[in-house]
């Protein structure tokens, strides 16, 4: 295993889950082994995986609470990468989580043991700085924060850094900033501009040149249970995914293993 990638804001409606099920399904594209973890109990990763959350006999909760192995749970997506399928089930991991030692390190222990013949483990993180989320970070080698140009993203953004800090001083001194992604932008507005510019003033190089465009098949995917990539390969947003998975893998350069 190479590269643990937790998606990651607290603040919902950014595009986190649509850049973890996209971002997957691009790297399996370019010949990377993918694994999508899906930590979020509301299950759309799975979903838009192609994975049905309703129909799950076994999910993430067991994996995590070792009431089953892996190869039991782990499904296989419309874009042939691999998932670790949620539902609502995942919320009593959380509950669960608060009564266990150690319980901050759950996650990396589990990814340590099943995951190291991955290339990537993408990790979807609940839109909350919650129990899961640290989980997440303390597994993750790095941390891609998707965002709208927004002012209420601004102010979010300093609250996740802050998280991401305390967890590189006390619990992961490995944690990186794999970078910001602009989503759903759309450059006629004059917001989106302008924070856009503040945003490449103060992060510079960490802010990644692709920018997710508002683009209508990009959100008709999901209900399909397919990524973009296979829904509709040519279009706008598959293009801008396409071209971050190739802007990612440079940042890492990265070749898959053969």
């Amino acid at each position: 295993m190479n590269k643990v990638i937790a998606i990651a804001n607290q603040k919902g409606g950014v595009g986190k889950t649509t850049t973890s099920v996209n971002l997957s399904a691009s790297l399996a594209a370019q010949g990377c082994k993918v694994l999508l973890v899906d930590l979020d109990p509301q299950g759309n990763a799975t979903m838009g995986s192609g994975v049905d959350k309703q129909e799950l006999e076994l999910s993430i909760y067991d994996w995590l609470m070792q009431s089953a192995d892996f190869a039991q749970i782990k499904q296989v997506s419309t874009a042939l990468y691999d998932v670790m399928p949620a539902n609502i089930e995942l919320t009593a991991a959380e509950v669960a989580l608060l009564q266990m030692d150690n319980r901050e390190f759950l996650l990396k222990e589990r990814i340590g043991l099943d995951c190291y013949n991955y290339d990537y483990v993408v990790i979807d993180c609940p839109p909350s700085l919650n129990i899961l989320t640290v989980n997440a970070l303390i597994s993750a080698t790095g941390v891609l924060i998707p965002m709208q140009c927004e002012y209420y993203a601004l102010e979010g953004l300093s609250a996740l850094l802050d998280t991401v800090e305390g967890i590189r001083s006390h619990a992961n001194p490995n944690l990186q900033i794999d970078g910001l992604l602009r989503t759903m932008y759309d450059p006629r507005n004059s917001l989106t501009r302008d924070v856009s510019r503040q945003l490449l003033q103060f992060f510079g190089d960490r802010v990644f040149r692709t920018v997710v465009p508002r683009n209508v098949r990009l959100a008709e995917a999901p209900s399909h249970g397919l990524p973009v990539l296979i829904y509709d390969k040519s279009s706008r947003g598959s293009l801008a995914y396409q071209a971050l998975a190739g802007e990612l893998r440079k940042r890492h350069d990265f070749h898959p293993v053969q």
